[in-house]
């Protein structure tokens, strides 16, 4: 019989004496148990629990997963191999409201390598393509949630807020605000403590929906933190009495909920922004279009909007975001929510906004639902195409995208983005960026998006049996 394959890199182990001495720190503080946290297709935290009396054997990736049984994660199967969750140190938190429990990012091996479907592992990959090409990659996320309640007579989800809001766009609302500061302090407290770097949250314009804003950081440190702040948000609404939910769009006459990607490029060589139109001089492209930004800015936003549908299918992931995805649908107002194929300057409707207080590229076509990890790899890969292949983003559209007729759009050439998880998968399955960018994993979350379709679009639902039944 042959010996089993490793499932760490062959002759590989951790700093001894580091590891002695963070376990010594953990002791100090009382901490009584581990995780190493990896991520499924959806980004929710995996782990098994390990006592600290076996911390060594931890962080030496002696934890192994049998990841097929993880929907969307490949490895499906009895006879496939296990993966070995390998921690991150550098990435220890023990969070406020379980500090008990040390906190780590892990990556996933197979066979002796990372393996295809770690998403952490497909962001590095993403992260290493910019750095040969002379860049640091900075990564801001702006994660938006709704949080309710379940009524005691009918279980079903009602608002949190007592305060029923008669506008159509409850954004800012400080009566709602104070109906769930309980919950919102204790959630910004966590943030603040563990240093993000929290400047502001709020109301958001749906009732019960909530944005919290923190520091930019490295690509790695911005996702790793979502991943943190969903499992936080949702254990501390639980203390309170409630659920936070990371659907996009849980009714139809309230508003989606997004997580937008901000994401700017730093030259290693001079560490300034490489998007900042002043630190390079006015290019080329800036005196065509007319916006704030260096070429390389103009050139990372072209290669998005060219490969916009296979960016969407992973930053738009389930069925239920395409929901969101709408000029207005049943909502009073307008969504808000991007629908078309553009960039712009602080425009809210395009997909791109370029927004004016800081020198990034915002991807308003990310909702919360994503994971982080895949999402931002997929961006950061299309943005790379688009300077490495001298792309031009064509004019931008300042104007409000939703009050366009398809006559204009046809005549400017501006086109929609996918409009159902099926055309953003179709558009995936095509991509061939989305297939060097997503490797060995490509076809396990192509396969995935095709089931979480299925899954949703085959349901008759009550209301339309109710219109169409008895129809003529």
């Amino acid at each position: 019989m042959n010996a089993p394959a490793p499932t760490v890199p062959p002759g590989w182990s951790p700093d001894a004496d580091r590891v002695a001495r963070l376990r010594a720190e953990l002791e100090a503080k009382n901490v009584t148990a581990c995780v190493a946290v990896w991520t499924d297709v959806y980004g929710a935290p995996k782990a098994k629990v390990t006592p600290l009396n076996a911390f060594e054997k931890m962080c030496a990736g002696a934890e192994l997963y049998t990841v097929g049984a993880v929907e969307g994660m490949g490895l499906a199967g009895p006879h496939e191999d296990e993966c070995a969750a390998v921690p991150d140190l550098n990435t220890l938190a023990l969070l406020p409201h379980d500090p008990q429990t040390a906190w780590f990012h892990a990556d996933l091996y197979h066979h002796g390598v990372r393996y295809a479907g770690c998403g952490r592992g497909l962001l590095q990959r993403a992260v290493d393509r910019a750095t040969a090409a002379g860049y640091d990659v900075g990564l801001g996320i702006e994660p938006e949630c709704y949080v309710y309640r379940l009524d005691d007579a009918t279980g079903e989800p009602v608002p949190a807020t007592a305060t029923r809001f008669a506008g159509p766009n409850a954004c800012y609302d400080l009566q709602l605000t104070a109906e769930s500061r309980g919950f919102m302090d204790a959630l910004a407290s966590a943030i603040a403590d563990l240093g993000w770097g929290l400047y502001s949250y709020d109301q958001e314009c749906g009732r019960g929906q909530h944005e919290f804003d923190f520091g930019y950081a490295d690509a790695l440190t911005s996702a790793d933190r979502l991943v943190q702040f969903r499992y936080m948000a949702r254990n501390l609404a639980a203390q309170h009495g409630l659920v936070a939910s990371f659907m996009p769009k849980p009714w139809a006459d309230d508003f989606r909920s997004g997580a937008h990607l901000n994401l700017s490029l730093t030259d290693r060589s001079t560490g300034q922004n490489a998007f900042r139109s002043d630190a390079h001089g006015p290019g080329e492209l800036a005196e065509r279009h007319g916006l704030p930004l260096s070429d390389a800015g103009y050139r990372f936003a072209a290669g998005v909007l060219h490969h916009a549908g296979a960016v969407t299918a992973v930053t738009c992931p389930t069925y239920n975001s395409y929901q969101g995805l709408v000029a207005q649908g049943a909502l009073g107002d307008f969504s808000w929510a991007p629908v078309l194929v553009a960039y712009g300057d602080n425009n809210r409707s395009a997909m791109l906004r370029c927004p004016l207080n800081r020198p990034c590229l915002e991807n308003r076509a990310a909702d919360i639902a994503l994971n982080p990890y895949l999402a931002a790899a997929m961006m950061l890969h299309a943005g790379l195409d688009g300077i490495e292949h001298e792309r031009d983003p064509g004019t931008p559209l300042n104007d409000d995208l939703y009050r366009f007729t398809a006559a204009e759009l046809k005549e400017r050439g501006i086109h929609r983005l996918p409009p159902t998880l099926l055309h953003a998968a179709d558009a995936f399955e095509a991509s061939d960026l989305a297939r060097d960018a997503f490797g060995g994993y490509h076809g396990v979350y192509l396969a995935h998006l095709h089931r979480e379709w299925e899954r949703f679009f085959y349901d008759v639902h009550p209301a339309q049996r109710r219109a169409v039944l008895t129809r003529p």
